[in-house]
Order: structure tokens, then sequence, then C-alpha cells
């Protein structure tokens, strides 16, 4: 989710900003490792959110391969309100699925927010791979079936909802929003986050008969304020009511990790080994906001900063935090990836030792870059026309748009990513 710059301290703020605007980091935050640029080969069909569109925002895209015939591979994207979208190696639209409806007239209709791929679940005695939705509208975990490329959708029509009891709190939209996927033993699993909290779900899949469905089994709740070496405290600058949500998350298989994208904080590991959270959670890197003090402006709905009061005890990512994935090029090895969406760059990490590798940016070529990245996926299995593998990254600015607000994601060679 793209956010005006986020900051917010206790104690009395110089604030710089212009009026209506919130203030940019300074240059030198701005610096780090040589930028690399990279161009996609395809995109897809711009996704137009207004009336005529219908109300269509891509947001999340995963990647499913299909391994006896990978021409049939498929890119499963949210669009949010406008559903959930499936396209080819080329970025041509093979499917659409439309959102629920609204159980009741002042209830909240569907809408999609993120999207993972689960492989070999089993279901009335076959193995079969699902894509697997968070419905941030009515709070639920959704499930659909792939065969052959084509999807259907397969959730239990009793599926809980997924953080409140009652519709009434579902109409809050404090709801299952970010959403990771991963297998522990013979339990398969997915992590929610909950919009507007630092809350996390941990829900196992249950089979019921040919549908899906979950119950929740572990919970954790990332920190909202936190000590600044210098003294005080620092929480993030946000609409009033709202704490510092996650949405961008990704499970390392090998090391039963979870990698969290805090949106206006940190990015951060916890251990999900044994389908449970475990340690603590610790921070890989933080937002370059990090500690910044901010005051929010209700006549603009932004956050003025004071740079000239940085403690200086941020990261490089400039906030939002979001789209988190893993290039795999052995059992333990290969690069994390985490999108820097305030600077529309991407910065790399180790694999194995979470040491920053370098920072890169999908840019005009064949096709225009990415600009406000809320998702990313990736694959390291060569597919047609991407021999190295295929990253997919979302642009939240699609050009040219005229005059509307339009998105989509970008398919790139992943072969960049082998040469790190």
């Amino acid at each position: 989710m793209r956010r005006i710059l986020t900051c917010l301290a206790a104690g009395a703020l110089a604030a710089t900003a212009l009026p209506g605007m919130a203030a940019a980091a300074p240059e030198q935050a701005t610096q780090g490792p040589a930028l690399r640029s990279v161009t996609a080969k395809f995109e897809t069909p711009a996704l137009y959110d207004d009336e005529e569109g219908g109300d269509a925002d891509a947001d999340d895209p995963a990647i499913w391969v299909d391994e006896r015939d990978r021409a049939r591979s498929r890119v499963i994207v949210t669009a949010k309100n406008g559903g959930l979208r499936v396209y080819d190696l080329r970025g041509r639209q093979t499917q659409s699925f439309a959102t629920p409806g609204a159980p009741g007239p002042d209830d909240e209709a569907g809408r999609f927010n993120n999207v993972d791929v689960v492989t070999g679940f089993p279901l009335r005695g076959e193995l079969v791979d699902l894509a697997v939705v968070t419905d941030r509208g009515r709070d639920k975990l959704r499930f659909y079936r792939i065969d052959d490329g084509v999807l259907t959708d397969v959730t239990a029509p009793d599926a809980p909802f997924a953080f409140n009891a009652t519709q009434a709190e579902v109409n809050e939209q404090a709801t299952a929003y970010g959403l990771a996927t991963f297998r522990s033993g013979r339990d398969f699993l997915a992590v929610a986050s909950r919009r507007h909290t630092p809350e996390l779900g941990m829900f196992r899949l249950v089979a019921q008969g040919s549908r899906v469905s979950y119950r929740r089994v572990d919970r954790l709740v990332l920190p909202s304020t936190f000590a600044l070496k210098g003294g005080g405290t620092w929480s993030p600058c946000l609409e009033p009511g709202e704490l510092p949500q996650v949405e961008g998350m990704t499970v390392d298989p090998a090391s039963g990790v979870l990698y969290a994208a805090q949106e206006d904080v940190a990015l951060w590991r916890v251990s999900v080994a044994g389908g449970r959270f475990g340690y603590t959670p610790r921070i890989v890197e933080r937002t370059r906001e990090y500690g910044v003090p901010a005051v929010y402006e209700p006549a603009t709905e932004e956050c003025t900063v004071d740079w000239s009061a940085d403690p200086g005890e941020g990261g490089r990512i400039a906030a939002d935090v979001e789209g988190v994935t893993i290039f795999t090029t052995g059992p333990f090895s290969g690069t994390l990836l985490v999108s820097s969406q305030g600077d529309d760059t991407f910065y790399t990490y180790d694999r194995r030792t979470l040491r920053p590798t370098g920072r890169f940016a999908v840019v005009d070529g064949r096709v225009d870059g990415s600009q406000e990245c809320d998702g990313a996926a990736v694959v390291n299995t060569a597919l047609p026309g991407f021999p190295n593998g295929l990253l997919v990254v979302h642009d939240g600015h699609e050009t040219p748009d005229g005059d509307r607000t339009a998105t989509n994601v970008k398919f790139v060679d992943a072969s960049f990513l082998n040469r790190r």
C-alpha cells in the first residue's frame, strides 16, 4: 500500500515540509550501492481503478509453474475490487474472477489484496496446486484450484473470518491483508497480516471434501513503538486509529523463516519452523524514515516530517517496505529481494547471511518500468521466454495512463539475479 510519507515521534517537532506536502528525505539519506537498471520483456494490460474499469487496481502477483508443460505456467494477480486476474507468460489475460458480493446491504463486499501459491495440497485423494488469496473486504482466505493453468474456486462456503468474530467487526476493515504460504511437515500453512494493525495470524489449511478451509493456529503482534538509541521512543506517523501494518511477506522453506515487511518501519524476520511463530522477531533493515519525527496534518491527510531532527537510526529502504520474495540458486543460496516503494527501487540481500548485495530498478525499455511497487514474485525455473527464471513486479503507475489511475505487472528476465 503506497502511503504519503510516514513517521511520528513524541515531543515537539520543527516541521519543515511545504504546506500540504510531506518533506522528502535529504539527499544524503538516499545514497547507497550503485543502482542497477533492468528492463521488462512483457507487461499485462493496464487495469483502471475507476467505474469504467471495474474499480480494478493491480496489487500483488504470484507465479504458478506447470511442471508438466511450462508453457502453461501462469501469473496470478490480485486486483482489489476488480477481483483476481490470470495471465500467460506473455502477459495475456486467460481468466478473471470477480470478488464476492456483500452479504448485506450495509456490509463490505469482497476486495482481493494478496496472493500466493501452494503446491501438492491433498484434496480428495489428489495432490493439487492452489492459489490462496486474502479477501480483505470479507476477512477471509480464498482458494482456487489450478489444473493445467485453469483456476477454479474451491473455497469452502463456511470458511470463517480470519481475524474478526462478527460481520459488524469485519465492516470496520481490520481484516486479512498480506499473505505468505508454506509447508511444515504434513501441514500446509498461511501467514496473513491484519490491516491497520501489526498483527499476524497463522492458519492451517484444511480440506473439506473438494473444498478448502482453514483454522487459526497461532498469533504474533509486532511492535508499534520503538526505543531509540539516543533516548525516547518513536512510532510511525499514521492516520488516527491506525497502527503500522504488514503487507509484503514470504517464507524461506529451507530455514523456516518468515520475512515480513512492516510498511513504515522495517523488514523483519521471525521463525515459523514447526508451524508456529518462534523467536523474538528481528529486524533485517529499517526504513530511512525510522526514528524521524513527524506529525499528522488532518487538513491534508499527510505527515509533515522534520528531517533536521533525524536521529540517524534508519536504514536505506524508502517507506513503504513492500514486496518481498526469494530467488533461490541452491538449497540455501540465493537472493532476498524487497521493494523500496518510496524511491521505486529494490534492495537485495544474500539469502544465507542477509548481507546487503545490491540495488536495482525496473526502468523503461520495451515496456515502461515499475513505480510504487506493491508486490513481487520470482522463480528460478526455466520458462518459455525466461530461460533463467522470471521476476514479476507490480507497477503502481502504469504509463501512459490517459489521466486515469492505471496499474499492472511487469515480467522481467531474472538472469541478472544469477550474476550477483
